[in-house]
């Protein structure tokens, strides 16, 4: 038996392999004749590919299309499984009479638009589906792994109609969770919830009547471990009370932030007998996940109501009470004082997300150019370090006054040096005027009306003026030597 299990492993990658990649600007046709041309690739599952896609025309798929086009190869089964999944049960006429039934005005289940085979280098499978924005989990994620209560409440609700579609429509999704719920891709959508990823789905009613509980080993453990129902661990079909179960592990994560059985993934049996342990005691869970004992009422009461239909067996084909699961959510909502407005505290969160995305993306545009991303903080911050460093030559340049001041005096000096070339040298110029001003001083000290100074500092001048002419000539040429007897015999 051993390597019966170890071949089963191996084969299994092959059914499952991804498709090759379709190029950009490729146009399928689906069942109706209508065509489709493929833009660039917007994601990945398990199993295949996904694409833009617009209906065929003049120009290239924008990054915005309203479509997408999942691809598989044809062998793979799970896209067969979800496209016949959506010819049962997603039809547009049939969720807008379900909707004006219930008087909704959402229901997130995807709308079917297509499907087909295309011949390429491999023989593929595609459907064409709405297009969608951002997955629950990674919103988790950015919220630091916690819903508010109220953000809980109002999730639990929608989804809670939303199973009730499914179930009323003879199927189960068996593979609820976060990354699995996506919210709306336009502005007018996106506080909307799509349950989505239909290739686990399971026709639990089909027309020979409801299937029977029947334990098969081969067949357990079906779905993502975490939260994969006590049912599909045990090789059951699964059913109703399955999808309950599994939207329970989901609410509990968003609430608590981590399951108690999340610290060994790998052993799909050691997860099987933590969850049937836990439901048999719902308190123990509560405190594994709840350590303060803040555990919100409703979702106690839902555990309870939960254990109750999956542990006994004699449940297995019953229809859960939808309206009931539903009212402890609206009840809760209502005795905290909350409205359903379809506002979640995650998506009000969600600039600040944003915000950290804009810096870094503002910050890669700086390194580019530093002129954009005014109103970005890290921008701010690093602006007083480029005026730092001019602070600091600004600082070093306070100082020049000095080296201003000195510009003057080499421009006198040039004039002096230029005034050199006339008969009447104004070098010794500075001398004189000093010591005129000091005659005068002593002319006021000694006698205001006495005019005998001014001679004496004439010929002290004229005595200066000849040493320094005899000075030059000396030092210079004879013809400065004569030119200074001449000025000096006049």
């Amino acid at each position: 038996m051993p390597p019966v299990k170890k071949q089963v492993k191996k084969r299994a990658p092959p059914k499952h392999k991804l498709p090759d990649p379709l190029k950009p600007g490729e146009v399928l046709t689906d069942s109706m004749k209508r065509q489709w041309k493929v833009g660039g690739a917007v994601g990945q599952g398990g199993f295949g590919l996904l694409y833009a896609a617009s209906p065929n025309g003049p120009g290239t798929v924008g990054p915005n299309a309203e479509y997408v086009i999942k691809i598989e190869p044809h062998d793979n089964g799970p896209l067969f499984s979800e496209i016949n999944f959506y010819l049962r049960t997603a039809k547009q006429d049939m969720i807008r009479d379900w909707m004006k039934a219930k008087k909704m005005k959402h229901l997130g289940v995807p709308r079917y638009i297509g499907s087909g085979s295309h011949e390429g280098k491999m023989r593929l499978r595609f459907m064409v589906m709405e297009r969608f924005g951002e997955n629950l989990h990674k919103m988790f994620e950015s919220a630091g792994k916690v819903f508010t209560r109220r953000d809980v409440a109002m999730l639990a609700i929608r989804l809670l109609h939303t199973l009730e579609y499914l179930h009323e429509h003879q199927f189960v999704h068996a593979d609820i969770k976060g990354s699995n719920l996506l919210l709306g891709f336009t502005k007018d959508t996106q506080d909307q919830v799509y349950l989505v990823d239909y290739g686990l789905a399971y026709r639990y009613l089909p027309d020979s009547g409801h299937r029977d509980y029947k334990e098969d080993p081969r067949k357990a453990h079906d779905g993502t471990p975490e939260f994969t129902s006590s049912d599909a661990h045990k090789g059951v079909p699964a059913a109703r009370r399955g999808d309950i179960e599994i939207l329970g592990y989901v609410l509990l994560q968003w609430l608590c932030g981590q399951l108690p059985w999340e610290d060994n993934l790998a052993n799909c049996d050691y997860l099987r007998d933590q969850k049937i342990k836990y439901l048999r005691n719902i308190p123990s869970l509560l405190k594994a996940c709840f350590p303060e004992g803040d555990c919100p009422d409703e979702m106690r009461k839902y555990l309870e109501y939960t254990s109750g239909l999956v542990l006994n067996s004699s449940r297995y084909q019953e229809r859960p009470d939808y309206n009931y699961l539903r009212g402890l959510f609206t009840s809760a909502l209502k005795k905290a004082g909350w409205k359903d407005d379809g506002k979640f505290d995650f998506l009000a969160a969600k600039p600040k997300a944003s915000k950290k995305g804009q810096i870094k993306s503002s910050t890669d545009d700086d390194v580019q150019s530093p002129q954009k991303g005014r109103s970005v903080s890290p921008k701010k911050r690093a602006a007083p370090k480029k005026k730092a460093v001019k602070r600091r030559s600004d600082d070093s340049d306070v100082s020049p006054p000095p080296k201003k001041k000195a510009a003057p005096r080499k421009q006198a000096v040039k004039k002096r040096v230029y005034d050199d070339s006339d008969s009447d040298s104004p070098s010794p110029k500075p001398k004189p005027k000093a010591a005129k001003a000091k005659a005068a001083k002593s002319r006021k000290a000694k006698s205001p009306a006495s005019k005998s100074p001014k001679p004496k500092a004439a010929a002290a001048k004229r005595g200066r003026k000849a040493r320094a002419l005899s000075t030059i000539a000396t030092q210079t040429s004879p013809g400065l030597m004569a030119r200074g007897r001449l000025s000096n015999g006049t």
